[in-house]
């Protein structure tokens, strides 16, 4: 039995989404609404979900806001938003879902998906959301990332990201320090997320860190500090060498 409650201070809002999920979610089996922050708030606390679908404008308290009143939560979250909101970058460095109204059916599914296979493996969600509530507050050049895997969830900085490898659906991401970890994002997630972070996609399958690139050789290669050498594809190799003259 798995448990989800819809909080927004929409009524029809929540009523869209609760009868998508009826629709195309069953694996949701019981599902709540609450009209509100403080109606939330205390449905919370007596109906005990394992999912909140979690709106992030509300009056008188923001869906961060009535977060932050359980700080030892047992819930999964998925936020819905009505707006490109300013912590949506939070929210993505934080590998914490979200939905922007209205809601599209093909992203509800694949949401729910995700958190399906997130209750399937060692998932630590009280530090992922205390991840997420620094993420909230930090600058962006501070975030900490966080990053699933069947082992666990890391959380690091980009900063500490040598580079990241599409291994078919999944990224191997090779951290400083030789540590790597696999994870089932995609490179094109962490293409989007790390692209104003100093990476620089080079080739299909490599996102490389510029700081660690120790130089360019003349077979369409880079050396990294690390010692390793990675293709740049023929497309990406003249935008590289100007970035790298800069």
């Amino acid at each position: 039995m798995i448990k989800a409650l819809i909080i927004d201070d929409e009524a029809s809002a929540a009523n869209v989404t609760c009868m998508l999920l009826k629709k195309y979610c069953p694996a949701l089996t019981e599902l709540k609404i609450a009209v509100g922050a403080e109606e939330g708030e205390a449905n919370i606390r007596s109906y005990n979900p394992d999912l909140i679908f979690l709106d992030i404008e509300m009056p008188i308290m923001s869906g961060f806001d009535l977060l932050a009143k359980f700080p030892s939560n047992t819930f999964d979250v998925i936020f819905t938003t009505a707006y490109d909101h300013y912590a949506i970058k939070a929210i993505r460095f934080s590998a914490i879902d979200y939905l922007l109204k209205p809601v599209d059916v093909t992203e509800l599914e694949n949401a729910v998906k995700r958190f399906l296979e997130k209750r399937k493996t060692k998932h630590e969600k009280k530090a992922m959301y205390d991840n997420f509530m620094y993420n909230l507050k930090a600058e962006e050049k501070e975030y900490k990332l966080a990053v699933s895997t069947t082992e666990g969830t890391y959380f690091f900085r980009p900063s500490e990201i040598i580079r990241c490898e599409a291994t078919g659906n999944y990224t191997r991401i090779f951290l400083n320090g030789k540590k790597t970890i696999l994870t089932s994002r995609t490179l094109k997630d962490y293409d989007d997320l790390l692209s104003e972070q100093g990476f620089q996609r080079i080739h299909r399958a490599h996102l490389v860190n510029r700081k660690y690139i120790r130089s360019i050789t003349s077979d369409h290669n880079i050396l990294l500090t690390d010692g390793t050498e990675v293709e740049v594809s023929r497309r990406k190799w003249d935008e590289l060498k100007k970035l790298m003259m800069q």
